[in-house]
């Protein structure tokens, strides 16, 4: 049963929403989560995660079954054709997670939901938020279950409801950006793939973008550009995509399709992260190209810092006035991400001759640098944004006393 009051409602049970959650029950703050899906994802959508992402996760009790359900990856290649531009090797990045870890999120939200039951928190699932308003001392959020409408007043809400987000319109913030032209493929398929199972390559080509990158079940992650792809593509679509734009010299065969979809992709960025006592992350904050494969792991890491926020805030570590950190940040975050992404796409995007010309050589001399090919590494795994994950020392409320926290508990194990 829903209650009717909380510190904290979460509008969103995807990766963000749902590691909010755990961060939220280990530091005993209490709260609910919610989603208008009857159930999480059984499409695999995004299906890396990075060091940085990985090193935020350790303290909710996660990361060790991530890793073991995971295919790890050291290898990064941006190609054209048969020629490798730039390879990155994420074997030696520094850190305790010197890969790429391979996993479709239907997995790592199955595995961020099962944590959350071993803590003994809920989902509250086929819960639609429809209206979100806020006065001086919390917010009254109408939800919809059952066909019926009740309220949930709480101390804050936030919106982890994705690009069309209800908290975000309810704050009035602008999201500043645009679509892209065109649409994007995303599959899931099983290949006769002459670069073999061990890289992850990124494809420019005269007729646009394509990822090609290896799942722990033998399968691989199909993400392409198209003009104007059909709503469910095919077999012969992704060979066609293939054929246009991976090797030449051994060509790539289709074997098999899981699934697929289309989606348009837009690169846009909240003007704010906050209003008052409504808070936006993920999706709902920024939304941008899948080159580079930033989104969610963006998403998870505003989750855990403002995890920790909230926690400190609710039990008294923290003056209110600090939940501001929040957007100092991650919004500087998100500008980097969406401009690494932009400027991957764009260069994959470059029909003409000679910029594409141009493009090559740059990435070949790069490749000769190790310097920037470190550079480039850390950008992508994200490690050189740490410092925008890191909060300071709280400044303590005057004459209080904080709570312990609770320890966390250890993690689950999955069945695989």
């Amino acid at each position: 049963m829903l209650p009717d009051t909380t510190e904290v409602l979460i509008i969103g049970a995807g990766p963000t929403g749902m590691a909010l959650s755990i961060m939220l029950h280990q530091a005993g703050v209490d709260h609910v989560l919610i989603d208008k899906l009857a159930q999480g994802l059984q499409t695999s959508r995004a299906g890396v995660i990075h060091a940085q992402t990985l090193e935020a996760l350790q303290p909710l009790g996660v990361t060790e079954r991530l890793d073991e359900l995971a295919l790890k990856l050291q290898n990064f290649a941006i190609r054209d054709r048969n020629r490798a531009l730039l390879n990155l090797d994420f074997g030696k990045l520094p850190s305790r997670h010197p890969y790429l870890l391979m996993l479709p999120q239907n997995l790592t939200e199955q595995v961020f939901a099962e944590r959350i039951a071993a803590l003994g928190s809920v989902i509250h699932r086929e819960v639609e938020a429809k209206a979100v308003v806020q006065d001086a001392d919390g917010a009254r959020v109408t939800v919809a279950e059952d066909g019926r409408e009740t309220l949930i007043s709480a101390r804050y809400v936030v919106g982890a409801d994705g690009m069309n987000s209800l908290v975000r319109s309810a704050t009035g913030i602008e999201f500043d950006g645009a679509a892209y032209d065109g649409s994007f493929v995303l599959a899931d398929v099983r290949l006769d793939w002459p670069v073999g199972p061990k890289e992850v390559s990124l494809f420019f080509a005269q007729a646009g973008l394509v990822v090609v990158a290896p799942l722990p079940d033998g399968s691989y992650r199909i993400v392409a550009t198209m003009d104007d792809a059909p709503e469910k593509p095919g077999i012969a679509d992704i060979q066609a995509l293939l054929d246009s734009r991976g090797p030449t010299s051994r060509r790539a065969r289709v074997l098999d399709l899981a699934w697929s979809s289309r989606f348009r992709v837009h690169h846009r960025l909240v003007r704010s992260y906050r209003k008052d006592r409504l808070f936006l992350m993920g999706d709902a904050a920024h939304v941008h190209s899948p080159a580079g494969g930033q989104g969610m792991n963006t998403g998870i890491i505003d989750a855990v810092v403002l995890g920790e926020l909230l926690g400190d805030v609710v039990n008294g570590v923290r003056v209110e006035a600090e939940l501001d950190l929040y957007e100092t940040l991650r919004r500087p975050a998100a500008q980097e991400v969406l401009e690494l992404a932009g400027r991957m796409t764009h260069m994959a995007l470059t029909r003409n001759p000679v910029k594409r010309f141009v493009r090559n050589l740059l990435l070949s001399l790069m490749n000769l640098n190790p310097l920037l090919k470190r550079r480039m590494a850390l950008k992508l795994s994200g490690l050189s944004r740490a410092p925008l994950a890191r909060l300071p020392a709280p400044s303590r409320v005057p004459g209080s006393i904080a709570p312990s926290k609770p320890a966390a508990k250890p993690a689950l194990k999955l069945a695989a």
